[in-house]
């Protein structure tokens, strides 16, 4: 139940954990890069995922070695160097070493496998999955009732994270529309991602295979049974960007390759090897590639391409760009008085995520109304009668805006030249205020 994020000074993957837990090198600490090299080229050689490149990384190592460019007395220093040399021949963000002497430790004194991707988890691996609900970190509900999860880590402690999915699908159950954010989820446990993509999927349904070099293959399906049922056909929208990876990507793929619901964000990261953690001589931990996944619905992997999304958009506008979509599919279909309703929420979404252009400046909208006024605050224009609260109005036409707490309601201009004379509010409930400019 290995979650990765990915390095940015690197441009490797690593285990979530040791963002959290790994504690800075001591100035004086003294490290042997030859037998940390010696053991890593054993490790790619037997385990590391695509045959071809095991020799070309082996002759990396062995060049940096016989030239002295590991024969430093900083383990981080050590680590940067190695991880470049890696990188520079597999582009594999999963391959990586940091330096961790107590997760080294750990993991040396387990059983071999303790370390994949999958492996049973442990005791501090369930309190510690407990403490973040297993990767579920929010859920909301959106306008139209569309309901909202956001999963940082596709993590996976057995019953008890199979008991925080279930909450998680009833929740998005109840609504006419489910959005599922994976923008910061670094991957995962495949168990988990198939847990949940079997609730929007039909029973025993091929969904991957993994290919695991001399273990063979092994591939999964959908699940039988769910405790809190399915929601097949729902609208469904998963929100992605440059972080999502591993894991994340392959319910990302499912989505995708099945057609179950729209992809709205950006490309995905492209890491789509399993991956396991093997101790390294001098406290020292490798990820390394050891399966390649397959999926069912395509046939590829994604490994350094990604899942491209449906709708492409900057990951900071996916949510609001995934609410308009579901409020317009909602509303196709509404009755008249809750169409109405969807239709204006969208509109003002719309507006703000791509801002519509006006006839005149915005200042030239600013000014004193009889007992309203409208002034221009941090480049948008804000509407307040009397004393009273303040209402943030954007345009969503050449002289219209809307209220943004309040979709329905509208303010019409009127025009001339280069000023505004006036306006029409249309409030919610159909009646109708007509002001003109005060001197």
């Amino acid at each position: 139940m290995r979650v990765i994020i990915a390095s940015l000074m690197l441009g490797v993957a690593v285990p979530s954990s040791v963002a959290v837990m790994a504690q800075p090198a001591p100035a004086a600490a003294k490290v042997d890069g030859k037998a940390a090299v010696t053991e890593i080229r054993r490790i790619l050689a037997q385990n590391y995922v695509l045959p071809d490149v095991r020799p070309r990384l082996d002759a990396a190592l062995a060049k940096g070695l016989a030239g002295g460019r590991y024969a430093v007395s900083d383990p981080e220093l050590l680590v940067e160097r190695i991880n470049a040399d890696m990188a520079a021949v597999a582009h594999d963000k999963h391959l990586g070493m940091h330096y961790d002497p107590a997760e080294a430790a750990a993991l040396a004194a387990q059983p071999p496998g303790a370390g994949a991707d999958d492996a049973p988890p442990t005791a501090d691996d369930v309190l510690a999955a407990k403490r973040r609900n297993h990767g579920i970190v929010q859920m909301k509900i959106f306008p139209g009732n569309i309901r909202y999860i956001e999963s940082n880590g596709f993590v996976w402690a057995g019953a008890s994270s199979a008991q925080a999915y279930d909450d998680a699908m009833r929740f998005l159950q109840g609504g006419d529309a489910a959005i599922i954010d994976l923008r910061n989820n670094g991957g995962g446990s495949p168990e988990a991602v198939q847990y949940m993509i079997s609730h929007f999927l039909d029973p025993n349904r091929p969904i991957v295979t993994f290919h695991m070099g001399a273990s063979g293959t092994n591939s999964l399906s959908s699940l039988a049974t769910l405790p809190a049922g399915r929601m097949v056909g729902k609208p469904l929208y998963v929100l992605t960007s440059g972080m999502s990876a591993s894991a994340a990507e392959e319910f990302i793929g499912h989505v995708a390759g099945f057609k179950l619901g729209e992809v709205i964000g950006e490309n995905t990261a492209g890491a789509g090897f399993r991956n396991t953690f093997f101790p390294v001589p001098g406290g020292f931990v490798i990820s390394v590639s050891v399966g390649r996944a397959v999926l069912a619905s395509t046939g590829k992997d994604w490994e350094g391409v990604g899942i491209a999304p449906t709708t492409k958009v900057d990951a900071g506008k996916a949510l609001e760009v995934a609410q308009v979509h579901a409020m317009r599919r909602l509303a196709a279909t509404a009755a008249p008085q809750e169409k109405s309703a969807l239709e204006a929420y969208a509109t003002v979404l719309s507006a703000q995520v791509v801002p519509v252009a006006t006839a005149l400046p915005l200042s030239a909208y600013a000014g004193k109304f009889g007992e309203r006024t409208v002034v221009l605050e941090n480049g948008k224009l804000v509407f307040q009668r009397g004393s009273g609260p303040k209402f943030t109005i954007v345009p969503i036409d050449a002289n219209q805006f809307a209220f943004v707490d309040a979709p329905s309601e509208r303010l019409r201009y009127s025009v001339a030249g280069n000023s505004a004379t006036g306006f029409e509010l249309t409030r919610s409930d159909g009646s109708r205020v007509i002001a003109s400019r005060t001197p």
